[in-house]
């Protein structure tokens, strides 16, 4: 089973995952988003399981950093824009496996997603 695990190095959530992983001999390709970026096709991927609102972290930095009018009138295309140009702005970790997707780390979480 082929597993990539989506996110900034550096973040908190993305440590977790790191060490949840690790313990649990899962194997991964990680994919920064500060080296490799992120391209729409994924980005529209990924909303076709989840939407693309919840592919924004809301509570980040990133996002609190927006103008007023950046987070206003939000729309598709525009956050997908945004998310190109800000990875950051994308909740982390975005994980997936054969097909399946998984955003952000809780460890019950984890263990349903990679033990089904």
């Amino acid at each position: 089973m082929t597993t990539t695990i989506y996110g900034i190095k550096n973040c908190d959530s993305m440590k977790k995952a790191f060490t949840w992983l690790k313990e649990a001999g899962v194997a991964y390709e990680f994919h920064d988003y500060a080296r490799r970026g992120i391209d729409e096709d994924t980005l529209k991927r990924w909303a076709a399981h989840t939407g693309w609102e919840k592919l924004i972290n809301t509570k980040g930095l990133t996002w609190r950093g927006l103008s007023d009018a950046e987070k206003s009138n939000l729309y598709e295309a525009r956050a997908y824009q945004l998310m190109i140009a800000k990875p950051s702005l994308i909740r982390r970790p975005v994980v997936e496996r054969d097909g399946q997707l998984m955003m952000g780390f809780d460890p019950t979480r984890f263990d349903e997603f990679f033990n089904q």
